[in-house]
Formats: structure tokens, C-alpha cells, sequence
């Protein structure tokens, strides 16, 4: 059994401003080829199709277009991310089963296999906590929990037949490094779940973390096609060739085609604007962060006669400031929105919130999340 896996497509999102559809449209192309080259038997979306819960016209179009012709060759399996809307990805789902693309969004029916070929392939959408507790008589509001009952529900299936068993999931596993593309999923304060939840079938195909990674043999993030931050300056995207046996998993990575790479670069300006060492990153998006003791004056037009694709600028002089030069997104990425909520309170009424205030904020957020689940 021959499986191509990838994951959060995020279609419709741009890069600091920079439209990316046109990229993602190359992805797609990529994609189609490398089904044809490879003679895939199926291809795994692990979730994240769209960028938002309302996608521009423009992705739907490039989403129906890019399954389309996926279904031509092969057969595809998709199911919702936490970026997308269960019920509109949903819609019409029944009637696209017939033409070999099976979108499954629905939590009510993870046990409910897609066959194959030799293999049930079970599609685990992203579960909202706080949706699955009731109806699946859950002890605990957690994804683990979550998880772990959606899992329950694949093996039982799994273990009334002689199939090999493929787990298509979107999930924060433990041990995992995110990006700062990837949207908070915790409650709680956490967000994780072991890996150890996905024992018992022969493939795992993970989505939601966005750089490739093997968390062993049988469970696998694929990442996301492109880089949609900063912070995966470093990853080299693409997806998983999947050869699946009953004697085990052989896998090759097979790398997408890049738009424009990224770089991070920090100096004083002079420095940027004349130094040759910087000649490798001229045509690079950029970001760049200047550590002049005042700020230059028009540095953005400065900067961009040189690096024309730099799109983030930012100033954290030398010696300056007790965060050790830490960049806004550095400092947050530890914390959770209740808590930078809280800072914000803290700033504007030159006081810490109360307990009331950190329960309203709570409140906020929950009503926030289980809205968008539910859209």
C-alpha cells in the first residue's frame, strides 16, 4: 500500500501580507505529479485545508481544483484542522465519497473506516475538548482524553478485521516543536497528548504541527508545504511517501517546491546595507531586526534598496531593555492568551486583573472557541 501524506495546506493564507496563493497553487501541481510519478494509491490531508474557518473564494476554488484532480488519479482522505470549519468542509461529503475523496469531519463516526486497497483508513478530525465530553461521556475536558476515546473507538473497529489500520489526526504530540504559524489548541493549559495514545495501528499521518517530523517509524507529522512564519526558517517542507506493509513502514520524504526562502538577519544598518556577507540573503524574504542605539530614520526604504523582499522590521538596540533581546513573538510563545490577556489588563489599569476578570477573560475565550468550532 503506496500513501502520500500531507497536512495543513492552510489555503488562502498569505506571508506577512505576501499573497501565497499562487505558491500553494505550485504545491498543488507538485503534489498531482508526484501521485502520478509515484503511483499513490491514496493520499492522507491531516487536516488545516483552509487557512480560516471562512476561506477567500479564491482557496475554495483552488481547494475544489486541487481535489479534483487528485481524484482523477487516486483516491484522497481529509479531515478538518482546527483552522477549518467541520461543517462547511463537511458539506456535501456523502456525495464525494463516491468519487474517491473522503472528507471526514464528523467525531461521531472516527471509528468508521475508509477502505483502501489493503487498508482501513480512519480519518480523526481535530476534537474541540469541550464538544466531545458530553456526548462521548468523557471524565475529563482534555485532548487527551479526547484522543484516547477517539482511539478506543479505532481499534475496537480495527481488531474485527485482518486490514492493515492508517490513522489520519490532528494533534499537538509531546516532544513536538512549533512554529509560530501554528494557532494555540491548549485547555487548560495543555495542548499535548503523548504518542503513545496512537499504539495499536500501523501508520499515524498527524497534521497541526507545521515542520516534518518522525516521531517514530509509525507516527509522523508531515508539516505544512510552505514556511508561514519566520520561525521555520530552517525546515525543508514537503510530504511522506509511505510504503505500508504488514512487516512494517518504509518512508521517503519527498521535498516541495520552495517559493522564496527566509532569513533572519539583525545589525546595526550600516552594517546590513555594505557588509558582502549579506550578498546570500539580497533576494530572501526578510525579516530583519536592527540593533542601532537610536532608530534610523527611514529604515524600511533603506533596507528594501537592497533586500527588496524584507517584510518584518524590528529595533532592539544593543544593551537595551531586561528581555535579552528577545523578539515579541519570542516572549509570548511560552505564555497562553489568557495569560498575555492578563498582561494587557495589567498595563492599562496599572494593576494586575482580579479573579473576576481572569474568569470573564476565561469565559471570553471558551465562548471564542467553541464558536469557531462550531462554524
Amino acid at each position: 500500500m503506496r500513501i502520500l501524506h500531507t497536512s495543513d495546506w492552510h489555503l488562502g493564507r498569505s506571508f506577512h501580507r505576501e499573497d501565497l496563493l499562487a505558491a500553494q497553487a505550485a504545491f498543488v501541481d507538485h503534489l498531482v505529479e508526484t501521485v502520478a510519478a509515484e503511483r499513490v494509491e491514496c493520499v492522507l490531508v491531516s487536516g488545516d485545508v483552509y487557512d480560516r474557518a471562512l476561506p477567500a473564494v479564491d482557496a475554495v476554488r483552488l481547494c475544489n481544483e486541487a481535489l479534483e484532480r487528485l481524484a482523477a488519479r487516486t483516491r484522497v482522505v481529509l479531515i478538518a484542522g482546527n483552522h477549518d470549519s467541520a461543517r462547511r468542509l463537511g458539506f456535501g461529503s456523502a456525495l464525494m465519497d463516491a468519487a474517491g475523496v473522503h472528507v471526514r469531519t464528523d467525531f461521531a463516526t472516527v471509528g468508521e473506516p475508509v477502505v483502501v486497497g489493503d487498508a482501513a483508513i480512519y480519518g480523526v478530525p481535530y476534537l474541540e475538548p469541550e464538544l466531545v465530553r458530553h456526548p462521548w461521556e468523557l471524565d475529563e475536558r482534555s485532548h487527551a482524553a479526547a484522543l484516547t476515546e477517539a482511539m478506543r473507538r479505532v481499534r475496537d473497529d480495527a481488531a474485527r478485521h485482518d486490514r492493515l489500520s492508517v490513522v489520519l489526526a490532528h494533534a499537538f504530540v509531546t516532544g513536538g516543536e512549533s512554529s509560530e504559524s501554528e494557532r494555540d489548541i491548549s485547555v487548560g493549559g495543555s495542548s499535548q497528548v503523548s504518542a503513545s495514545v496512537f499504539d495499536g495501528v500501523d501508520y499515524a499521518a498527524l497534521g497541526h504541527l507545521h515542520g516534518a517530523w518522525p516521531v517514530n517509524d509509525r507516527v509522523r507529522y508531515s508539516g505544512s508545504p510552505l514556511a508561514y512564519s519566520f520561525s521555520e526558517e530552517r525546515h525543508v517542507k514537503g510530504s511522506w511517501l509511505i510504503d505500508l506493509r504488514a512487516g512494517g513502514v518504509a518512508a521517503e520524504f519527498v521535498e516541495a517546491p520552495v517559493p522564496r526562502r527566509l532569513a533572519r538577519v539583525r545589525g546595526r544598518i550600516d552594517d546590513l546595507l555594505s557588509d558582502p556577507s549579506f550578498d546570500q540573503v539580497e533576494d530572501r524574504w526578510l525579516q530583519v531586526t536592527l540593533t542601532d542605539a537610536r532608530r534610523p530614520s527611514a529604515a524600511m526604504e533603506r533596507l528594501r534598496r537592497r533586500f527588496p523582499h524584507t517584510l518584518v522590521l524590528g529595533f532592539e538596540p544593543e544593551g537595551g531593555g531586561t528581555d535579552g533581546g528577545r523578539t515579541w513573538s519570542e516572549r509570548v510563545r511560552e505564555r497562553s492568551a489568557l495569560e498575555i490577556a492578563g498582561d494587557f489588563v495589567a498595563e492599562v489599569t496599572d494593576g494586575p486583573a482580579t479573579g473576576a476578570e481572569r474568569d470573564l477573560l476565561h469565559e471570553a475565550f471558551e465562548a471564542c472557541r467553541r464558536k469557531e468550532a462550531l462554524a
